[in-house]
This record gives C-alpha cells, structure tokens and sequence, in this order.
C-alpha cells in the first residue's frame, strides 16, 4: 500500500513540468479553462485576511489570560510564523503533485483513506464556523437592538431567528450565491476596515478602564498554567488553511513566488492586528478578560454596542468564505467526478448549506457567558 501511494507521487510529480509557470497552470487550470475573474496580490490578501480575522480574535486577550502576558504574546508570533511557513509549503505540495485542491493533495499522499478524513475535517470546520456565526448575529444583535431601539424580547426585532434570517436574505446568501472567490474582494476590504474600526475602539477604551480595573498580583506575569487553553484559542485565531487552494485559483498570475507574498502580507498584517486586539483587551481589562472581549464591555455603553453590531458586520462578511470552501468540499466528494458543474447545483448546494446551518444555529443560544465580567460605566 505504502509503495504504491509512493510511485503514485512520483509518478504526479514526473508528470509535471519542472517550469514554474506550468506547473501552476497546471494547479489552477485542473479542466483547462480558466476562471473569467481573478484577484490582484494586494486584492487576495484582503480575502486571506477576512478569512483569518473572524470571529476568533474577540478570544485573544482570554488566550493572554492563560498562557500569561509574556508567552501568549510569544505564542500569538509563533503560531503567525508557523502558519504564513505550512500555507506556502501547502501550495507547494499542491505543484509538486499537480493537484488542484486540498482533498486532491491528501489524496496524492495518503490515497482513499487520507482523502475521506480530510474531506470530513474540511467540511466540518467551516460548517460548524457558519452555525457559529449565526448564533453570534442572533445573539448580539437582538441584545444591542433591545438596548439601543428599546424593543423587548418577544417583538420581532428582538427575536434571534428573524435576525439571523434576515441577515441570511439581504447579506450572507447572496454573497454566498458567487461562484468566484474573487467576487468578494471589495467585500473583504470593507470588512478589514470595520476590523480596524473595532481595534480602534479597543485602544482607545483602554484609557477608560486600564486605571479602573482592579490589577490583581500576576496579573502580568510571563507565563501561566492555561497555555493549553490558550494554543486553542490561537490555533482558532489563525485558522485558514481550508480556503488556500480556492484563493490561489483566484490569484492572477498564480506562482509560488507571488503566492508567498500574499502569505506573508496577509499573515504580518493579521499578526499586527490578532496581537494589538490581544493587547488591547488585556491591558483593559487582565486578569477579568472573557472569552468574547464584548462580554467585558457593559450592556449599556452605547459605544460598545456600536462595535457589537459592527463586529455582526464583519462575521456575515466572513460567512461567504465558510461557505465556499463547505460548499467546494461537498462537490469534490461527490459530483466533480460524476457530474460537470452546472449553476441549478450550485444554488441548491448553497441553498442547502445555508439552510441547515441556520436550523442548527437555533438549536443553542449564546455562546459566551459574562457571569465573571467586570464592568464600568461611563
């Protein structure tokens, strides 16, 4: 079995060119025509940055809390430069096997077995994402909604499903509904610029609560018993290896060379901004940081709920992403080889997708507790 997986590498690789520029033609060209529209360097960044900066960088000051100041920090840099190292090695074993996905390469190096477990791994995590995703729209939105227009819980406005529903109608389904990565470039830019709108926030309440909060002993100290907690929490944070292979499609002129420098400006720029939203959190608020930094700011600092809704924002505006990648899996596992890609199953499929995400998101309800916050008026 071993020998033969080996020889089938080998003879992928044999099959290749060693030129550069064939070998990514073959990457990206898998059925011999090429996609109409694709992204600039600096355009694929912004989607490679939306796809890292989501829902996890709220988490970033609770990862500071239990790995301790000095080596959360350390973590947070070591973890950048780890994954900006594996998604350039990735498109690289993707050249050097002449595969055009990520399941196609697992399948290059493991056979059947490998292609099964990733095709579920790479399902599942965007999907459970996209539940995730939901519950946070319903959530934050109904919450700030109630505080900022006064609605009450049982109105329609006030009701988490409606929320979500809509916000499926008017942002995340249509978004989703692209057959082209590149389609949501612009978006992706708009939702970097609402990311440094929240960081902006996040540094400039440190004003109002670095001197108010209660600084317990060790409250900066170097390290902690929780890094395991905290590797998690990071880990998360800089998850984007499912999407590589759909942005590198998309990037015009798609060579390892241009692909590397995507990485690196995509993963620097997150880095910056993981560790200023960690660094911001914490010094605001050490040792009482929450899992979800918004559930340290008070219910009532209409400030606070402005970066709520804009954070909801940014979450639909990532939702896409998820989305492909769930919805390119699913057709790898079952259609491609079958079945030429048509638009009727293209929108059934995301159909599909977004409908059974929404029905699993109203099966829970917040996903973060602030029985432990602490919190100040203005």
């Amino acid at each position: 079995m071993a020998s033969s997986e080996s020889t089938y590498i080998l003879d992928r690789r044999e099959s290749v060119k060693s030129d550069d520029s064939t070998d990514t033609k073959q990457l990206v060209l898998e059925d011999g025509t090429a996609s109409q529209e694709t992204s600039s360097l600096l355009q694929t960044s912004f989607n490679f940055i939306n796809s890292i900066i989501g829902s996890g960088v709220v988490g970033v000051a609770y990862a500071l809390r239990q790995a301790g100041f000095g080596m959360g920090l350390i973590l947070l840099i070591m973890f950048a430069v780890v994954t900006d190292y594996s998604l350039c090695i990735l498109i690289k074993a993707g050249i050097a096997t002449g595969t055009s996905t990520y399941q196609d390469l697992v399948q290059a190096a493991f056979g059947l077995p490998g292609f099964y477990m990733l095709t579920f791994m790479q399902f599942i995590y965007p999907f459970i994402a996209m539940i995730s995703y939901n519950v946070i729209i319903g959530d934050t939105v109904t919450k700030v909604f109630v505080r900022i227009f006064k609605v009450t819980p049982d109105s329609i406005l006030g009701n988490r499903h409606f929320i979500v529903i809509m916000a499926s109608l008017l942002v995340t389904l249509p978004l989703s509904l692209h057959r082209n990565i590149s389609k949501l470039n612009k978006v992706s830019l708009v939702s970097l610029i609402i990311i440094l709108a929240i960081l902006g926030f996040v540094v400039v309440r440190i004003g109002t609560f670095a001197d108010a909060v209660p600084s317990l002993p060790g409250s900066y100290m170097f390290a902690d018993k929780g890094i395991t907690k905290a590797i998690g929490v990071i880990a998360f944070a800089y998850m984007c290896h499912h999407n590589s292979f759909l942005l590198f499609a998309a990037l015009k002129d798609p060579t390892q060379r241009r692909w590397n420098k995507v990485t690196h400006i995509s993963l620097a720029l997150s880095c910056c901004i993981i560790v200023l939203f960690g660094i911001g959190g914490y010094v605001s608020f050490n040792v009482y940081s929450q899992g979800d930094l918004f559930e340290n700011y008070c219910k009532d600092d209409d400030i606070a709920n402005v970066a709520r809704l804009l954070f909801t924002l940014t979450i639909m505006l990532t939702y896409p992403i998820e989305c492909f990648v769930t919805r390119e899996v699913l057709d790898n596992a079952f259609f491609v080889t079958r079945f030429p890609s048509n638009l009727v199953r293209h929108i059934i499929m995301t159909l599909f997708i977004v409908l059974t995400t929404f029905a699993f998101s109203t099966l829970t309800d917040c996903l973060a507790s602030s029985s432990n916050s602490i919190c100040l008026s203005q």
